[in-house]
């Protein structure tokens, strides 16, 4: 039976889709993970996290403040309140707009209406990795439903097109980021596939969606700056950028520079920043907002008025209505954004390397796991360039467990049976492909921005302690439910 849960903990279950709901038997979501804190081995922000102790009692402070409830008024101040913490965090300009979503997945819709109507024949999205960025983006980046109801109680249905913004104008194509051997595919050869695929719309008269990844699920950044520059170069107004950040892998410099090149960011509280499912921000250049259509009607099942930034073109026939369980999810997430900025480098620094030294000497030396690289073939310098938060995601190939050739399959029960060890970990992803067909078995081990400021004051023999027998544990556990 469930244990009972407080009353943030309930309300950070409201104001999304199906993902956030908890099995009444065990309490936890889809993805065996809970809006309160709980005494477990989680190395699982790659996923979703379990909100932190001191993320959960911020959440509650909020709502003491608020009486329990939330007016359209009191929403819209709260969202630009968050909107100013969120441009002291990562340092942008007052230019930088900010749209506020449910989840990761309802961001695609916020590309789709920045580029609405820019050419006669529609919108052309070019995904990347489609397996590696989350699954329902593949209906929302084709402006369609990926759920069975909306973040306002709306009913939908998955795959069906939301009004004035999905339908035949929008084509999407999916860019594989990984060859069939399971390699990631070198940036220059992303960039080649891409640059087609722009080219053809362009024929086509679409403007084209660039999406690029910066840390997907296995940790790829594709394509790298220099070939990006060289895309936008080469096509001008002809397309746009999007970079999925959503695992918030991402340095407050990163975003700068993408901003720079135009290109919208998106980012989710519920991964590496440690906030509970779900919620997520897209960062918009000005530019974007100058050229902008009004919002398709349809997104007024999707959006509450307050989410738009105030006098965006259409916003106005979006609902004024509050969204309290996502104001709350995104009170812990910007918190503990907050808290990870306040660190200095050589703390987050320091964590990190102590992190990514336990994963290899207590479980990639001492059992048949395998790290999946997160760069491509003769890109490892370019990949040791990138930022330190990259370092905080490792994806382990467990085929060699469980007797050998352990499918994917074995990855999603050994995901809910390590729960019956203390531990969880990320979900598994489609990267290691099997010579008979089909996919091999991982896991991804990852930290979370809390879990850095929580061992940030231990001191070095402690720090290394604590990860080592974190990751026996987890090593341990392993080991048992694989067989």
């Amino acid at each position: 039976m469930a244990e009972a849960i407080g009353e943030a903990a309930r309300l950070m279950t409201t104001g999304g889709d199906a993902r956030l709901l908890l099995d009444p038997a065990s309490g936890l979501n889809r993805y065996h993970s809970a809006p309160r804190p709980r005494d477990i081995v989680a190395y699982a922000s790659s996923t979703a996290n379990d909100i932190s102790a001191a993320a959960y009692a911020e959440a509650e402070r909020v709502l003491a403040e608020l009486g329990g409830t939330l007016s359209p008024e009191g929403y819209r101040d709260r969202l630009e309140a968050l909107r100013r913490r969120l441009r002291r965090a990562y340092a942008l300009s007052d230019a930088v707009e900010i749209v506020f979503a449910p989840s990761g997945t309802d961001l695609e819709y916020v590309a789709l209406a920045c580029v609405a109507d820019r050419a006669a024949g529609g919108t052309h999205n070019i995904l990347l990795g489609a397996d590696e960025v989350g699954s329902g983006c593949i209906h929302s980046a084709h402006g369609r439903h990926f759920a069975e109801s909306t973040a306002l109680g709306v009913a939908t249905e998955a795959g069906r097109p939301v009004p004035g913004l999905g339908g035949p104008r929008v084509e999407m194509i999916d860019v594989p980021v990984r060859d069939s051997e399971g390699r990631a595919r070198p940036s220059p050869d992303i960039a080649a596939a891409v640059d087609a695929a722009v080219a053809a719309a362009a024929r086509g008269d679409r403007h084209a969606v660039v999406h690029v990844v910066h840390g997907s699920k296995t940790g790829l950044i594709l394509p790298l700056p220099d070939d990006l520059d060289g895309l936008r170069a080469s096509h001008g107004a002809a397309a746009s950028f999007v970079v999925d950040a959503c695992q918030a892998r991402i340095t407050p410099a990163a975003i700068a520079d993408y901003l720079a090149r135009d290109a919208i960011v998106f980012v989710t509280g519920s991964k590496f920043m440690g906030g509970p499912p779900f919620s997520g921000f897209a960062l918009v250049p000005a530019c974007y907002r100058k050229a902008a259509a009004p919002l398709a009607e349809g997104l007024a099942a999707i959006f509450r008025r307050s989410e738009w930034p105030q006098g965006w073109p259409g916003a106005e026939r979006l609902d004024a209505s509050a969204n309290l369980g996502l104001l709350l999810r995104l009170e812990a997430s910007i918190f503990e954004l907050e808290r990870f900025r306040r660190l200095p480098d050589e703390a987050v620094t320091r964590v990190i390397l102590a992190f990514h030294h336990a994963v290899r000497e207590e479980i990639v030396e001492r059992t048949p796991a395998r790290r999946v690289a997160p760069y491509a073939g003769g890109e490892r310098d370019a990949a040791n360039a990138h930022p330190i938060e990259m370092r905080t995601l490792s994806t382990l190939d467990l085929t060699g467990l469980g007797g050998g050739a352990a499918r994917f399959e074995d990855a999603t029960r050994w995901h809910k049976a390590l729960l019956g060890h203390g531990v969880r970990l990320g979900q598994p992803v489609k990267c290691v492909p099997l010579a008979g067909g089909g996919w091999g078995a991982t896991l991804r081990i990852g930290l979370s921005m809390g879990q850095i400021v929580e061992r940030a004051a231990l001191d070095a023999a402690a720090l290394s302690e604590a990860f080592a027998r974190d990751m026996a544990k987890v090593r341990e556990a392993l080991l048992a439910v694989a067989g």
